[in-house]
């Protein structure tokens, strides 16, 4: 018969239907829960200094995920959402980049963000709005940017950053940078247009961008089963011609060795990928959030013995540097205490910090504030000297 139509398409006689288990795509892992790596297992590309920077980077996460609900709780922050038990597929991916490389997060990859060198005195000014926050306090908290380090600042609407990644990865090739995009969604993001269209578009431009898909088994309340009844978000990528890998997002040297796959994929051929990271969250959506309406915690509990830092951890104790041990119980322990103390520290500071004056609210939304910027800005002083009882931490800040 000859080929028709689509290329690789040809001819048959026969009625037949492909169906979802002729196509189920396997997980790409490495490591066992207690660090045992699988025989065929390649780890040559890890560098085990790296990998202990990229537990440190997780560690760090966990921590002040910790420490920021405690603040929401106490009223001191308005809003969090924490990455507790999805640590690996943020941090890890991002190890595997360069840091000319363009991160676009979602609202769950501050691990990211923390392996590029994001201090915690600048997560604790964003979160507090303070001055000193690099989003000069216009931003809710957890929306992170850096400029510096090349990560994007999160905006609120789900999945807007999938087709601008798109674009700014056409960009970088168009510049001849040698550095690609690298985007962050979760599986319920998958599921609005945005998602669809830019992974067409990267298909047809031949757009070095890796999608990342943070597959952690619920869109807020809604679960996995409930979104699709296809073989998860990897799937798609290969329905839209883009190459594809599914990986154990709770492994993070699975996580680490797809993604530096992926980068080479993007700068030698200038395709995109999809990685589709299989995880669980074992936090709440977010401090607004109870999960218990959704879930049970036998469930949480199960989900629990995949802990990505307590896996990397025990792969860690088992390897030696010039014939000694790279890590150790001591050693944990003492970065745990490090990393409290340090988390604690640059709150305490980041709340005693002024918040941004209010005259500078408008002053670069355009080169010259229009007329109408000027009026709200006029109407809102006068308001807040009309009603000072009611701002006070406005006070002498206008």
């Amino acid at each position: 018969m000859t080929e028709v139509g689509y290329k690789n398409a040809t001819r048959t006689p026969q009625v037949r239907f492909v169906e979802n288990e002729s196509l189920a795509i396997p997980m790409f892992s490495v490591l066992g829960q207690e660090g045992e790596v699988d025989d065929s297992a390649d780890l040559s590309a890890v560098d085990p200094e790296q990998a202990l920077n990229i537990y440190k980077a997780m560690c760090f996460t966990r921590v002040l995920d910790e420490r920021m609900v405690a603040a929401q709780r106490q009223g001191r922050i308005s809003f969090y959402l924490t990455s507790t038990g999805e640590e690996a597929a943020s941090v890890a991916s991002a190890a595997a980049l360069a840091d000319t490389d363009m991160i676009m997060a979602q609202y769950r990859e501050q691990g990211a963000l923390a392996y590029r060198g994001f201090s915690a005195e600048q997560f604790m000014n964003q979160l507090f709005s303070n001055e000193l926050d690099l989003g000069k306090g216009r931003q809710m908290p957890v929306h992170y940017g850096s400029h510096k380090l090349n990560y994007m600042t999160v905006s609120s609407p789900l999945a807007t950053q999938i087709p601008q990644a798109v674009g700014y990865a056409y960009g970088q090739k168009q510049a001849g940078e040698g550095a690609i995009t690298l985007c962050y969604f979760g599986e319920g993001a998958a599921s609005e247009g945005d998602f669809h269209a830019a992974l067409n578009f990267a298909a047809v431009l031949d757009a070095p961008v890796i999608f990342f898909c943070r597959n952690n088994g619920y869109a807020i309340s809604t679960p996995a089963e409930e979104q699709y009844a296809g073989d998860g978000i990897a799937a798609r990528g290969i329905g839209y011609g883009l190459k594809t890998i599914r990986v154990d997002g709770n492994d993070a040297l699975a996580v680490y060795l797809a993604t530096k796959e992926a980068r080479d994929i993007c700068l030698s051929i200038n395709k995109p990928v999809l990685i589709e990271a299989m995880s669980y969250r074992l936090g709440a959506h977010s401090t607004s959030d109870d999960p218990s309406g959704y879930r049970s915690k036998d469930e949480e509990q199960k989900w629990r013995q995949f802990d990505p830092i307590e896996r990397l951890r025990h792969w860690l104790f088992a390897q030696k540097l010039s014939g000694q041990a790279l890590w150790d119980e001591v050693q944990d322990k003492a970065l745990d205490e490090s990393l409290r103390a340090e988390v604690l520290a640059a709150m305490k500071a980041a709340e005693q910090v002024p918040k941004p004056r209010l005259r500078e609210l408008v002053t670069d939304v355009y080169d010259t504030p229009t007329l109408e910027l000027q009026r709200q800005q006029e109407a809102l002083e006068q308001h807040l000297a009309q009603y000072p009882e009611h701002y006070p931490k406005t006070a002498g800040r206008v």
